[in-house]
């Protein structure tokens, strides 16, 4: 490893003395920490043992003064953001230190500590850092719940384990579009014909192919080739749509768009989107990413422009619609609070038909969305950040005109203490989550057939 590795740049800065202090000095221990040299006695292991220790110590009190500091100025994306603190410290961290440690502090593992720390730093200060003072906006504003990132990397984990037998390992949840060794990156777009998007990058280190496909194809070739990447594409294929399958679509999806990109133009598509998953694997003969958007789990498609040929139809069929929608006063009126998108879209499409349904992410919004309609029910996540179900139905109890509003919990557990401390607050009911959907839909319409 050669001494000065990682240069601090002046676009680092982010226009606050205090944290970028402390990011040239946690660049300073990691320089010091890649100047020890190459050898693997004793004593090299010792220092890299400390220096690592004080990385790491250093690491989290920036963390929580940075935290500190994102309270103190009232910063909007500070949730995001700590979460993201989270990650690394509770899960990447801990996952490259155990490499460590097997390998008694190895140059290489050494080397892949630093790697995977200067990248996560200078990734997280360029854009959720720089957010905080304007500068640019966050990356990871719509990211998934942690209900399905979890989800996400267990069945990422279990299909890699299936198709290539590795035991891989998640090393960051907020993979930032990072270049790692020789990449082969790969783009593929999924449509319904309801304007269902999903779009997914997946990046193969070179070596990671040539281990398994290679091998998979009967590749006697140390590099990547055309044989390699053909069965690479529809290996991909197979891989995406098994992950589709655990999520709900409106529509028949077919494949749209393919693209193999380089990484400049993967840099470029990646800096300007948003992905609601972007993981990051180390399967112990390679690095592979995997990014997902859906951007109509996040918001409603705006209607087709008006234009001279097509106006006098769309005005008429809009009418149409909306008279029908206006018609729909026998239907009774359920309000779905969840943090979740897809939770909310597929609670939707289970009671639409029967019901009006709207939709809230947060207490806030479903206070608002009451004030404007009032609901004849209120499906209610329990485990939601920030603002948990019991102290948004304390907010609902605690206006007159709701306080009689019936509130059904969604909950992924039900516990005793839990419903102990809501007793007071005169809940309706508890549905699980992991019940079959017609089950839930049979249980909302048992609760509005005994009201009467």
């Amino acid at each position: 490893m050669e001494q000065q590795k990682f240069v601090w740049h002046d676009r680092y800065n982010i226009g606050v003395e205090a944290i970028d202090r402390e990011h040239r000095k946690l660049f300073s221990i990691m320089n010091k920490l890649s100047a020890y040299g190459g050898e693997n006695d004793e004593k090299s292991r010792w220092a890299y043992q400390e220096g690592i220790k004080f990385f790491k110590g250093h690491a989290m009190k920036h963390f929580a003064e940075e935290e500190m500091y994102m309270v103190s100025i009232g910063y909007e994306g500070y949730e995001t953001h700590r979460r993201l603190h989270d990650i690394f410290r509770q899960k990447t961290l801990p996952e490259i230190e155990k490499e460590l440690m097997l390998t008694k502090y190895s140059p290489e593992a050494v080397d892949h500590f630093l790697g995977v720390c200067a990248g996560w730093l200078i990734g997280h200060t360029l854009t959720e850092d720089r957010a905080i003072k304007g500068g640019v906006s966050s990356r990871w504003v719509d990211l998934l719940p942690e209900e399905e990132q979890a989800l996400m990397k267990k069945t990422i984990l279990q299909l890699l384990k299936e198709l290539f037998q590795l035991d891989a390992r998640v090393i960051s949840e907020s993979y930032g579009g990072e270049k790692f060794g020789n990449g082969i990156y790969y783009r593929m777009v999924y449509g319904s014909d309801k304007r269902e998007k999903w779009e997914f990058f997946l990046v193969f280190e070179e070596r990671l192919l040539v281990n398994t496909v290679g091998s998979i194809v009967d590749s006697d070739s140390d590099t990547v080739n055309v044989m390699m990447m053909n069965a690479t594409r529809y290996i991909a294929r197979q891989f995406v749509e098994r992950i589709l399958e655990h999520f709900p679509t409106e529509g028949q999806l077919e494949l749209k768009e393919e693209n193999l990109l380089s990484y400049k133009k993967f840099d470029r598509m990646f800096e300007r989107q948003n992905p609601q998953s972007s993981l990051l694997f180390d399967t112990g003969k390679g690095y592979f990413a995997y990014c997902m958007l859906a951007p109509h789990l996040l918001e409603d498609p705006a209607s087709p422009a008006l234009q001279a040929e097509n106006a006098m139809a769309e005005i008429l069929k809009y009418l149409e619609e909306n008279r029908a929608e206006n018609e729909n006063g026998g239907k009774k009126k359920i309000l779905v609070v969840d943090d979740s998108a897809m939770i909310l879209q597929a609670m939707t499409g289970l009671l639409e038909q029967d019901y009006e349904v709207q939709t809230a992410k947060s207490g806030v919004a479903a206070i608002r969305s009451m004030t404007l309609d009032k609901p004849d029910l209120v499906l209610l996540d329990y485990e939601m950040p920030v603002c948990n179900g019991q102290q948004v139905l304390e907010m609902i109890r605690a206006e007159e005109a709701f306080r009689d509003t019936p509130v059904i919990f969604l909950t992924g557990t039900v516990d005793k203490e839990r419903i102990q401390k809501i007793l007071p607050l005169k809940p309706a009911g508890y549905l699980l989550k992991t019940i079959p959907p017609q089950e839930i839909r049979a249980a909302v319409a048992e609760f509005f057939s005994k009201r009467g």
